[in-house]
């Protein structure tokens, strides 16, 4: 029975965002439990949507399971110094406290930016591996948006990523992570590792894992390990880190370095073969809504906007009305829009009571181009307490709290306000204040692509709607500073130049 520690520090870092993820939000129970020590790790995240949940359920009874520190902070503005070191001294520190162990597990996110780290997740795989040495084993499970650096390639002998966005796999490929640990167990250390970086990025809703060409890139992955190679994976990039190796790339884990190069090589050239494909389109708001509202009118089932600019799941700030308002603004009825972060509105709402009436400004407080507050009569329709249990495929089985919510009605259109930002990813949300989306008309959804795990069965149509937010869709919209120079902007767009070349 080997001894494996296992721990993790995630962070999806929106670097464009004028607000910073400090060390209290890490602390903090929302969508995702607070920061967890020891057997916490265990008692929390066992049962739950988590890698670190596959990881300890593929491994029980097997191995002794050492747990360290774990800790996960959603997406958000760049992740403060202070809490970056405050949280990975812990890990490493608790790890060299329980030395000797026999291989570690690390369910990261990979596109974690803090002032002083571009390559956050590649600082802490080199920290845990001066801690164990140059024999112990190390994975780590990765978001499908992970930017992969060769720091991390280098100091881990596999990089596990999500196979689906809606994130679906999350424990699977917490399984998968287990897998690798227990051949290296086995086996050894493996002897390649191979990484490619593909030199573009592209926006997070043309990269829907059931869709083309993304979903032929995943099956070459699931294919390719076979024989040598025991990790194939194809990670999309996260576009909103403004980091030099940010972008689309491949990693593969083998016995042979020879093995991996091909493996990686064959994916690559692949997805450069068909870059050009990725394309999903978007529509200005009133031609979104307008076009919603003529669907809606014939359909049985509610028609779905996504708002991929504010997807808090990007880190963007969830209160932006450029939805809101163009819904208001063309009388649209039967409409839902989800969610809102506006703690100042659910407090108000709260304190006058359901059936009041009273004269607000929704969202429109964080400082982003294009956001104001959209000003409103509004009745208050519910109230709840935001805890509850999620039921769908991308973030089933959490007990989440996102504080006090409302339910606000402004003609034929409700906004649902949260007191703390969370995606719209998961029918509960609306559940939990009386409304049953598959009811609807039209739900204007807070989110780029995990809304479809749980909305998309019950839409008649799905739409993109090109709204202001935090998280530009196009990459062409971004100031990049710090891109790899020559890095497409976009699939086949026009490639980056620093400042101080153009």
């Amino acid at each position: 029975m080997a001894r494996i520690a296992v721990g993790g520090l995630q962070h999806e870092t929106n670097t464009f965002m004028p607000t910073v993820t400090d060390y209290a939000y890490f602390c903090e129970h929302r969508d995702r439990p607070a920061i967890s020590r020891g057997r916490e790790i265990l008692e929390r995240l066992t049962g739950g949507s988590f890698g670190m949940s596959g990881f300890v359920e593929s491994m029980a009874g097997a191995h002794e399971l050492v747990p360290l520190v774990w800790a996960g902070g959603g997406a958000g503005g760049m992740v403060t110094d202070e809490a970056f070191e405050r949280i990975a001294a812990e890990l490493v520190a608790s790890l060299s406290q329980q030395m000797p162990v026999d291989a570690v597990y690390l369910d990261q996110h990979g596109a974690m930016v803090t002032g002083r780290f571009q390559d956050a997740d590649g600082e802490l795989l080199r920290r845990v591996r001066d801690c164990v040495g140059p024999d112990v084993p190390i994975v780590a499970s990765l978001d499908y948006h992970a930017n992969i650096s060769p720091e991390m390639v280098a100091n881990a002998d596999a990089l596990v990523a999500y196979r689906t966005y809606p994130h679906i796999d999350r424990r699977e490929t917490g399984q998968r992570a287990a897998r690798c640990v227990q051949l290296m167990l086995e086996r050894g250390r493996a002897a390649g590792r191979a990484f490619r970086h593909l030199g573009f990025v592209v926006p997070s809703h043309q990269q829907p894992s059931e869709m083309e060409p993304t979903k032929s890139f995943i099956r070459m992955c699931e294919e390719g390990e076979t024989g040598e190679v025991f990790n194939l994976s194809y990670l999309g990039g996260f576009r909103l880190s403004d980091i030099y190796h940010c972008g689309v790339s491949v990693v593969a884990s083998a016995w042979t370095q020879d093995a991996a190069d091909d493996a990686a090589d064959r994916v690559a050239a692949e997805i450069l073969r068909r870059e050009r494909e990725f394309a999903e389109p978007m529509l200005e708001p009133d031609d979104c809504v307008r076009e919603a509202m003529d669907v809606a009118a014939h359909a049985k089932r509610p028609v779905l906007i996504c708002d991929p600019q504010d997807n808090p799941g990007g880190g963007g700030s969830g209160d932006t009305t450029g939805m809101l308002a163009a819904l208001v603004g063309n009388d649209a009825q039967g409409a839902v829009v989800g969610t809102m972060h506006d703690a100042p509105a659910a407090a108000a709402a709260h304190a006058a009571g359901v059936g009041a009436e009273l004269e607000l400004d929704i969202g429109g407080r964080a400082a982003i181009p294009g956001n104001k507050p959209f000003r409103a009569t509004v009745t208050v329709r519910a109230l709840g307490n935001g805890r509850m249990r999620t039921t769908g495929p991308v973030v089933g089985g959490r007990d989440i709290d996102i504080g006090p919510v409302a339910l606000l009605g402004i003609g034929g259109v409700s906004v649902l306000v949260t007191t703390k930002r969370v995606q719209a990813y998961d029918q509960s949300l609306f559940r939990h204040v009386g409304i049953e989306p598959a009811e609807q008309k039209i739900l204007g959804l807070k989110s780029a692509v995990h809304f479809r795990g749980d909305f998309e069965p019950i839409a008649e149509k799905v739409l993109v709607i090109k709204a202001p937010g935090g998280c530009p869709a196009d990459p062409r919209d971004l100031p990049y500073r710090n891109l790899k120079p020559g890095t497409r902007l976009g699939p086949k767009g026009p490639t980056f130049k620093p400042l101080t070349n153009r």
